[in-house]
């Protein structure tokens, strides 16, 4: 399939703008990604993190995760780390788009068929955003997870300076679960990137501007949701890293693929997969919004620079 995409039109070798697709309009649209979606990420976290669904204060549905915590912790209590996502969107879109496209044009160079420099281009994309998030993303999933009121945790800054206070800022510190982060994004962006730049050439473009929006769209949300699908078990490894661990005082998830083996032989395959549904709920549409983004500006760029 991959090997009807014309060589010459999506591997281009020639320097892009896109390098810089860090610009204002792009990280406008992740910050208003991040405050609509952001309540369905502590959802997710909160469901990674929970090892029994026994205790009365578990999650079991995303309306009823919702409902207590907005019970609980009130409206604020979605809110909960959003300010880390918020400090990294720009260089994490940095990152992301720009590494894309240098790796593209290196990978453009070498014998490989398109579909396959897509891939590999969008895992060193992950893998090099995943280095520049990891610490935002601790101290996110730490707050995340706590269940006081708002105004009873602490504000991002002293829960960081609190990590690094404690554990410092190596791998049991301020970047722990940085394999699993790795992972993450790796895959995300391999899946998203190569599925979205694959079929967006097989599935025929429209002249009709509604029709080519809904396309492009609708491509971008199946790519999102493919690399929420393949990434998720990484996630989970993440969030048990990252977040507290069982028995307090005693570090119990250490690396990632241990990590695995450990819940995939205390509680099934499937507990891999949990927060599936909140963060699909998410990355879908945030995919698609994304690489809309990504696209127009893309264009206005090479039109205009």
């Amino acid at each position: 399939m991959w090997a009807c995409v014309n060589t010459h039109h999506d591997v281009d070798t020639s320097e892009s703008p896109i390098v810089f697709i860090s610009s204002y309009p792009n990280q406008e649209s992740g910050l208003v990604e991040i405050c609509l979606m952001h309540p369905l990420d502590v959802v997710k976290t909160r469901f990674q993190v929970q090892r029994s669904v026994t205790d009365p204060q578990s999650y079991r549905t995303v309306r009823g995760s919702f409902q207590m915590i907005f019970r609980t912790e009130g409206l604020f209590g979605f809110y909960k780390g959003i300010i880390p996502p918020i400090l990294a969107e720009t260089p994490k879109r940095a990152v992301k788009f720009s590494t894309f496209e240098l790796y593209k044009k290196f990978l453009g160079y070498m014998s490989l068929s398109p579909g396959l420099t897509f891939l590999i281009a969008g895992l060193g994309s992950g893998l090099t955003e995943a280095v520049v998030v990891n610490p935002f993303e601790v101290v996110k999933v730490g707050l995340q997870v706590n269940r006081n009121l708002f105004k009873e945790q602490p504000s991002t800054f002293a829960y960081a300076r609190q990590i690094i206070k404690k554990e410092g800022l190596g791998f049991q510190g301020l970047n722990k679960g940085l394999t699993a982060t790795l992972g993450r994004h790796g895959i995300f962006n391999m899946v998203y990137f190569g599925f979205y730049h694959n079929v967006k050439n097989i599935i025929p473009s429209s002249k009709d501007p509604t029709l080519e929006f809904l396309r492009k769209f609708g491509i971008g949300f199946v790519s999102g949701t493919m690399g929420s699908v393949f990434n998720i078990p990484f996630d989970v490894a993440k969030s048990r890293i990252q977040g507290p661990q069982p028995v307090p005082g005693e570090i119990k998830y250490r690396s990632c693929f241990k990590t695995m083996e450990m819940i995939y032989r205390e509680e099934g395959i499937l507990a891999l997969y949990k927060g599936l549904v909140p963060k699909v709920m998410r990355l879908g549409p945030g995919g698609g919004v994304m690489l809309l983004v990504y696209e127009y500006t893309y264009a206005w760029l090479q039109e205009n620079w």
